[in-house]
């Protein structure tokens, strides 16, 4: 049950630790090359970091560029884990080092389902008849 008052959503605090996070993760990706042949020659983006109240966990949102085997980077990238939050430890100064999920980003591929939709012709269709009603 919602309290009268309080804000839903992340509070200022943790989007300024997912930022946070998120820019030394990318630091970290960028200069330590994780030995996996699963992330071999991947660019891998890492498009937002959502941190739970108590910042000691970050869920990575990330997208493999083109979006093509994203479960297999996103399994690769939860399989060295430990070895991105001793880095990550070492490149920010939080009380505590978040404990890391990567999950796959599907914003991209919402996106695009959404601009399929726009270019179908009965949708366009209905689009330009609503346009021209409020001429």
């Amino acid at each position: 049950m919602k309290r009268p008052g309080k804000p839903s959503g992340p509070s200022q605090r943790q989007l300024r630790a997912g930022e946070l996070t998120r820019h030394a993760l990318v630091e970290v990706m960028r200069d330590h090359e994780i030995q996996d042949p699963d992330l071999a020659g991947v660019p891998v983006t890492l498009t937002q970091v959502r941190m739970s109240p108590d910042l000691r966990h970050a869920i990575c949102f990330v997208e493999p560029l083109g979006g093509e085997k994203a479960s297999v980077v996103v399994d690769a990238l939860n399989r060295h884990t430990k070895f991105l939050r001793g880095c990550l430890g070492r490149a920010i100064e939080m009380k505590f080092t978040p404990d890391l999920k990567f999950v796959h980003d599907e914003t991209f591929n919402e996106a695009s389902r959404i601009n399929a939709l726009f270019d179908d012709p009965k949708v366009a269709q209905d689009l330009a008849a609503d346009s021209s009603d409020q001429d």
